[in-house]
């Protein structure tokens, strides 16, 4: 079953629909609520910050640090799906959504 994501402060905006999988990507997308004025939302909503979608659209590419060692860091390259969302992210400029 697909994901469609919608876009919290933009009600009239149509959702985008993303591979189920997503909702478990989503997790190395989001801002963490309560650092740097990221709001705590109730479950199934998330922050991006656009800076941090521009940034990765830009780079192609998504850094994650190993909770296990903040020195190693890995580069995922950014599917289509994912250029997709993040185009429709930056062209609305959301930063709050809702997995449904």
């Amino acid at each position: 079953m697909a994901a469609k994501i919608y876009a919290v402060d933009h009600p009239g905006l149509a959702p985008l629909t993303m591979p189920d999988r997503f909702r478990h990507e989503i997790a190395y997308f989001m801002s963490v609520p309560g650092v740097g004025g990221v709001p705590t939302l109730p479950a199934g909503e998330y922050w991006v910050r656009l800076e941090d979608s521009q940034r990765w659209f830009d780079e192609g590419v998504l850094r994650i640090v190993s909770p296990l060692d903040a020195n190693n860091c890995a580069e995922i390259e950014l599917t289509e799906d994912h250029e997709d969302w993040l185009q429709w992210m930056i062209a609305n400029q959301v930063q709050r959504i809702r997995l449904e």
